[in-house]
């Protein structure tokens, strides 16, 4: 069985950015642009916070679900890769997180 993978869903959402669908949410969201695609990925951090405190791991697996996906489509309506996303990770892992932490304290 083939995992799925963060990159097969951004593969999806640009698909679905891109469509005719006129029913398709992905379109609709990115259509609206970046500021609501930014609240909406705000709205999920929340629910998937809030659901972590709860003794149900369920919740908060669909609540994690649905910030990565939110995540993705703000990505796209950015114009940001996940590549860059991943490749600004990997460059951080070289480091403890507190140095890490640290050489951005400017920022």
């Amino acid at each position: 069985m083939t995992k799925f993978t963060l990159e097969d869903l951004e593969a999806i959402v640009a698909q679905r950015a891109m469509s005719d669908d006129e029913l398709s949410y992905t379109r609709k969201l990115i259509g609206k642009g970046v500021a609501k695609c930014a609240q909406k990925v705000g709205e999920e951090a929340v629910e998937a916070a809030i659901a972590a405190v709860k003794p149900d791991k369920q919740e908060l697996t669909g609540e994690a679900a649905d910030l990565l996906y939110h995540l993705l489509v703000l990505l796209k309506a950015s114009d940001v890769p996940l590549s860059d996303v991943m490749a600004t990770l990997e460059s951080r892992t070289g480091q403890t997180g507190l140095q890490e932490k640290a050489s951005r304290a400017g920022d």
